[in-house]
């Protein structure tokens, strides 16, 4: 697998390359679908200026990135396309092994269970073969790299492409059972963006999943484990928080990064639910709102961990996705995250019922985005309503194909419990209802 691998890396650069020097790089940048205020290249070397000139970056209401961003793009500035670039092959690397040790975990467990006759005999043509799982990491590399939403966020220079490699090498650090390097990186991931909060109960559920799968080896108890992984967790993220202080000798940033985050104050259109309905909103109702729909990130939080507590790297899935569809500012960078994972689940084909339906809204959606925001800007013969529906139908396909996956995981496991042909009490054929 290392030649397709090795190829997929040099045709993706390479296409990343050329893009970089050729004339839409310009276009690319200015893209509210690509860019948003949070991670806006431009607003980087805004900051960047301002702190080369002795002044604090968050003087201004232009710079929303956390310190330890801004000093990093201070050392590479000059490299800042190689190192976008690395970060897009880095995080599909991250993704590929991440992939690839899954679904070992996969088909150890699914032996086990053919081993001890847990499966019905008729729903033995749902179970996974090595032949089919063969070339999964490698498609989940490919489903990244060369994803024309990544391809946009890479060469816009957008830092939601950091911010995905983070999000990657948590997810690698979880599946090869490293809890340390887990907790770091998922705190490296909130400290980013406050969002990935809620990847804390699936990367717990499945460590403590792996920790309790030999029965003979001595390990720690379940509270012990817990509280060892919050430390861990809360500890970095102390540190990271304390170490932007010193740097700046200023608690600024808190306001401008987070406070930025959940208030909203910035209402540039983008491909969120949030810019269109707040800039409609009356004043004394902002509050109310804010906190209804900041609240969309987490509120599924406790009830998927309860029904895929079994089932916690789908879970982990589930989460990215609704946080690139429910996050205050989000850009399709966020998408490429999630959509990169849909191979590793090509065994639900069977049991998706909307996903042609949804592919062509999605597809048709990304094409009407420009189109609909020339007619906008520059045209005058459409106004924000028109680019504010065709962003409520990208954000609704993104729900469909989210819960359809969730329909079909649930499909197969229930199949997999009871069997593939359901029968009612009269033996006539039973459907299978999700509720």
């Amino acid at each position: 697998m290392a030649a397709p691998l090795t190829l997929l890396f040099i045709v993706a650069i390479t296409i990343r390359a050329v893009l970089f020097r050729s004339s839409l790089a310009d276009l690319i940048t200015e893209r509210v679908e690509v860019v948003s205020p949070l991670n806006a290249w431009k607003r980087v070397v805004e900051g960047l200026a301002l702190l080369d000139l002795g002044v604090s970056p968050y003087a201004g209401d232009v710079f929303h990135e956390t310190p330890l961003m801004i000093y990093f793009f201070h050392f590479v500035i000059d490299y800042a396309e190689i190192v976008f670039m690395m970060a897009d092959a880095l995080t599909a690397l991250a993704l590929y092994l991440a992939v690839k040790d899954y679904n070992k975990m996969v088909f150890r467990k699914q032996k086990y269970a053919l081993e001890g006759d847990r499966y019905p005999l008729d729903c033995l043509e749902l179970i996974r073969t090595p032949r089919e799982m063969l070339y999964i990491p490698l498609k989940v590399a490919m489903f990244y790299l060369l994803n024309p939403f990544t391809i946009l966020s890479c060469v816009a220079k957008s830092t939601c492409g950091l911010n995905n490699a983070v999000i990657a090498l948590f997810i690698l650090s979880t599946i090869k059972g490293s809890a340390l390097m887990s907790a770091i990186f998922l705190a490296l991931a909130t400290y980013q963006s406050i969002y990935p909060l809620t990847l804390f109960a699936p990367a717990l559920l499945y460590l403590l999943q792996r920790l309790y799968i030999p029965v003979n080896w001595r390990r720690p108890s379940f509270w012990l484990f817990t509280t060892q992984y919050v430390f861990m967790y809360l500890g970095s993220l102390a540190v990271m928080v304390c170490l932007s202080f010193f740097l700046l000798n200023s608690w600024d940033f808190l306001t401008s990064v987070y406070g930025f985050i959940l208030s909203v104050p910035d209402l540039t259109p983008n491909i969120g639910l949030f810019w269109y309905f707040f800039a409609e909103m009356f004043e004394h109702f902002r509050l109310f709102f804010i906190c209804v729909f900041q609240i969309n990130v987490f509120f599924y939080t406790i009830p998927l961990s309860i029904k895929l507590k079994e089932h916690p790297v789908f879970l982990i899935f589930m989460q990215i996705a609704i946080i690139s569809i429910f996050k205050s500012y989000p850009t399709v960078g966020d998408i490429a995250l999630y959509m990169a994972f849909l191979p590793a689940w090509n065994h639900l084909y069977r049991f998706l019922r909307n996903i042609f339906l949804v592919s062509v809204v999605l597809l048709a959606c990304s094409a009407l985005f420009p189109v609909l925001w020339h007619l906008w800007i520059y045209a005058g013969s459409a106004n924000s309503n028109f680019y504010y529906a065709i962003t409520l139908l990208f954000n609704v396909a993104q729900i469909l194909l989210v819960s359809d996956y969730f329909y079909a995981y649930l499909r197969r496991e229930h199949h997999l419990t009871h069997g593939l042909y359901l029968k009612r009490k009269d033996g006539s054929e039973a459907t299978l209802v999700l509720k």
